[in-house]
């Protein structure tokens, strides 16, 4: 089965602004980020660069550790990111739309 929900962290740039959200979309969702379409947050501070996500085949699952990340300090996040994605690289490439 494939997974339907993802948490997802933003980044404005290389240890810029973080930003953790969840999704069943990440493809639109991201690329609506990117569109400057999302109010809020994002849109405020532009970030709009995916760092890191995760795949969870309950919402349930997805939005705990969603709430989770939330919590975390700041340099457990970059952490996080690094531990996968040293370079910081924007991995939005990598989706299938």
């Amino acid at each position: 089965m494939n997974a339907q929900f993802f948490v997802y962290i933003l980044a404005s740039g290389r240890n810029g602004t973080l930003y953790v959200g969840v999704t069943n979309n990440l493809a639109r969702r991201i690329a609506e980020h990117k569109a400057r379409l999302v109010p809020g947050f994002t849109r405020q501070y532009s970030v709009d660069q995916l760092v890191y996500f995760e795949a969870f085949d309950s919402i349930l699952e997805a939005r705990s550790r969603e709430h989770s990340l939330k919590r975390w300090r700041r340099a457990w996040k970059i952490k996080l990111i690094e531990g996968l994605n040293p370079d910081w690289r924007d991995l939005s490439d990598q989706l299938n739309s």
